[in-house]
């Protein structure tokens, strides 16, 4: 088992969240993941990280598969500029590699948003470390344990 998957299985335990992970063919994209799970495209909650101009900390914004962040809206709720977050960035502070950044397991800290249209939903899926593996869990447990902020900051 990978060192990613198994920081994301003990971050689920340790929030008191059964893990209840799936391992999937490939699921680079929110369209893939959803027809690896059997959900809708929108219960795919995306990692997007961006990097804080002024802070140099990556930023999860954590969003539902249909939708695409506003880099605007983003900024103003980062309180900061934000750029483009390179792969050194996200594997420093995540511990993750792009395509299978969790929302949950980071090696450090992290400021976390979550788009409204998760809640729509009484199941979300999330990738688990790895661009194959997928859990479940309802957005009120993914807000708690990523204590992100439910925003709007969606085009």
């Amino acid at each position: 088992m990978s060192k990613s998957l198994d920081r994301v299985r003990a971050a689920l335990e340790a929030a008191g969240v059964a893990p209840r992970i799936r391992e999937t063919e490939l699921a680079r994209t929110a369209r893939d993941a959803a027809r690896a799970v059997g959900c809708e495209v929108d219960q795919i909650a995306k990692s997007i990280i961006f990097r804080g101009e002024r802070s140099g900390k990556a930023i999860l914004f954590l969003t539902a598969g249909g939708n695409r962040v506003d880099p605007d809206k983003a900024a103003r709720l980062a309180g900061e500029p934000l750029g483009r977050a390179d792969a050194e960035l996200v594997r420093a502070q995540t511990g993750f590699a792009i395509g299978g950044v969790a929302p949950v397991g980071h090696l450090n800290p992290i400021r976390a948003f979550l788009d409204p249209r998760l809640t729509a939903f009484a199941e979300i899926w999330a990738a688990a470390g790895t661009p194959h593996h997928l859990f479940p869990v309802s957005p009120t447990v993914l807000t708690r344990i990523t204590k992100a902020q439910v925003a709007d900051f969606t085009e």
